[in-house]
C-alpha cells in the first residue's frame, strides 16, 4: 500500500531543503543541532496527513512523508561519519609540531644552582635553599629517583658514603623526589651515624628538580614524576660537571668513582 503523501509549499520546501545541507555538511556543533531543531519543528507544524491534491496543482510540490521524515536521522549519521574525518585533520598539524619540536636540554656545565626554596630537610618547616649553601663552598649534589629503591640504596649513595674521597668533595647533598620524612628515615638507615656528612633532602613539589629540566614519568613504577638518577659537581655556585644517566634510572655515569676519581 502506498505510504500518505504531504503537500507542501515551494518555500516550505526550499527551507527544509537548506536546513538538511546545515545539518548534513560538517559544522559546529551548535549549528547542527539549530538544523535538526528547525526541521523538526517544521516538520511538526506542515506535515499532516492529508489526502493527495491532484500534481497539477500550481502552487504545491507533492513530497513523498517518509522521505523527510527519515531526514534528520540521515543527516545525523551522515554528520558522525564526517566527524572522525575532522578530528583527524586536527590532529595531523599538532603531531607534525610535536614531532618537529626540540625538547629543551637539561641542566649542562656553566648553569647556575637554581634559587629556589623548596628542599626539605628533616621536615617540612627546616627548608634548604641549595644556592646559599654553594655560594661560600663547593660540592655536589646527588639526585635519585626515589628513597628506598634497591639500585639507591644498595648502589648509588653507598658508593658516596664509602668514598675515599668524599672529604674532599665539599658538601655534599642527596636530593629526591620524596618528603622530609621518608629521606630523615633513609639517611637514619644508610648513615645512621651521620659520618659522612652528607645531608639528604625532599624535594616533594619535583620544583627543584623541574628547575634543572631532570624529572620524568615514574608513574608506571614510582606513582609520579620522579628525578633521573644525576650527579653534578658544583664549584663556584655553577655547575661545574653535569653527570646524568641516559635511561633515567642506570647507576652508571652517576656513580661516586665516576664523578669523585
Amino acid at each position: 500500500m502506498y505510504v500518505p503523501m504531504q503537500v507542501i509549499s515551494p518555500q516550505h520546501h526550499l527551507f527544509l531543503t537548506f536546513s538538511a545541507y546545515l545539518l548534513i555538511t560538517p559544522r559546529s556543533a551548535f549549528s547542527i543541532l539549530i538544523s535538526a531543531h528547525l526541521i523538526s519543528s517544521h516538520l511538526t507544524t506542515y506535515l499532516h496527513y492529508k489526502p493527495v491534491p491532484p500534481h497539477n496543482s500550481g502552487s504545491s510540490i507533492p513530497i513523498h512523508i517518509s522521505s523527510i521524515i527519515h531526514l534528520p536521522a540521515m543527516a545525523f549519521r551522515t554528520s558522525l561519519r564526517r566527524a572522525p574525518t575532522t578530528a583527524a585533520a586536527f590532529a595531523r598539524p599538532l603531531a607534525r609540531r610535536q614531532f618537529h619540536s626540540t625538547p629543551r636540554a637539561f641542566v649542562k656545565a656553566g648553569d647556575a644552582v637554581p634559587n629556589l626554596e623548596v628542599l626539605h630537610e628533616d621536615s617540612p618547616g627546616n627548608k634548604v635553599n641549595l644556592a646559599k649553601e654553594f655560594a661560600s663552598a663547593d660540592g655536589v649534589v646527588v639526585g635519585v629517583p626515589a628513597a628506598f629503591s634497591p639500585g639507591c640504596s644498595q648502589k648509588h649513595v653507598p658508593g658516596y658514603i664509602q668514598h675515599p674521597k668524599l672529604k674532599e668533595a665539599g658538601k655534599v647533598f642527596v636530593v629526591s623526589v620524596n618528603d622530609a620524612f621518608v629521606m630523615k628515615a633513609w639517611a637514619d638507615q644508610l648513615d645512621p651515624t651521620k659520618a659522612s656528612g652528607i645531608r639528604f633532602l625532599g624535594d616533594p613539589s619535583a620544583q627543584f628538580t623541574k628547575a634543572l629540566d631532570l624529572g620524568f614519568d615514574g608513574s608506571a613504577i614510582f606513582g609520579g614524576v620522579r628525578g633521573k638518577r644525576y650527579a653534578l659537581v658544583i664549584k663556584d655556585g655553577k655547575v661545574q660537571s653535569a653527570h646524568v644517566e641516559p635511561d633515567n634510572t642506570g647507576t652508571n655515569v652517576s656513580l661516586a668513582e665516576k664523578v669523585l676519581g
